[in-house]
């Protein structure tokens, strides 16, 4: 039987709607599994079934994370937040490493991730990000414009880690689409993936069986690009 995966919601605020990528959808169903959208408002007993039939949850992008959830108050810079999706993500989050159940975490994924083990964020890598080379070199532009089925900058993969395993190189180009990004990397993870800038765009809990995030976007590179594939399929692997 093929995996059914639990997919965080997005939500519009203006249509007072959940929304989706198709990407991500696309995504798991071209690697084997079977995308399910978690409804924003689900605990309890409702979110006990639905875990029942979920071997693994794919936390989206999206809205920024609340700095509330790591000791600090918003930035003016800080984007729009909703908090009916940062305790969605808790309670699945909290119930997966509880039970051992993989998760795989985009963008957003990634940052509340590490929030929910205890790392904190840039609010703004714009204007709180320094660059831990002389200058500005090695600087990149992590807010890339459309079309984002592209390549916009480089990233080392670190040796001895999942993504080196199932990529099996040392370097890949990725998209890159967000303004919030790790600052202290939380204890139960650790970094697979770094920017040419040094910023933190890959991490891996080890002493799980599957937590893993990425800060692109795998989701809009298509069918056709190997790598976002062999992410995928990896992570659908990860379920079983």
């Amino acid at each position: 039987m093929k995996p059914v995966i639990g997919v965080m919601p997005l939500f519009d605020e203006e249509k007072d709607s959940i929304w989706m990528v198709p990407g991500y959808m696309e995504g798991i169903r071209r690697a084997g599994g079977i995308p399910l959208i978690i409804p924003l408002r689900c605990e309890g007993e409702d979110l006990g079934q639905l875990n029942d039939i979920c071997a693994g949850y794919l936390f989206t992008g999206g809205h920024d994370v609340d700095p509330h959830l790591y000791g600090e108050e918003p930035d003016e810079l800080c984007g729009r937040i909703n908090n009916a999706r940062d305790e969605l993500e808790k309670r699945v989050f909290d119930m997966a490493w509880e039970m051992d159940k993989a998760v795989f975490g985009i963008c957003r994924g990634l940052q509340i991730m590490n929030v929910f083990l205890g790392g904190t964020l840039y609010q703004d890598l714009p204007t709180q990000y320094v660059c831990a080379r002389a200058g500005n070199a090695g600087m990149v532009d992590h807010h890339m414009c459309a079309p984002y089925d592209r390549a916009c900058h480089q990233v080392d993969i670190l040796p001895d880690t999942p993504l080196r395993r199932v990529l099996g190189r040392t370097e890949m180009g990725v998209n890159s689409y967000h303004h919030q990004g790790i600052k202290a990397l939380a204890p139960g993870l650790r970094a697979m993936a770094a920017a040419e800038d040094g910023l933190v765009e890959g991490v891996y809990a080890p002493d799980k069986r599957f937590i893993q995030a990425v800060q692109w976007h795998p989701e809009f590179m298509g069918a056709g690009d190997a790598d976002a594939a062999k992410i995928f399929e990896g992570f659908i692997k990860g379920c079983s």
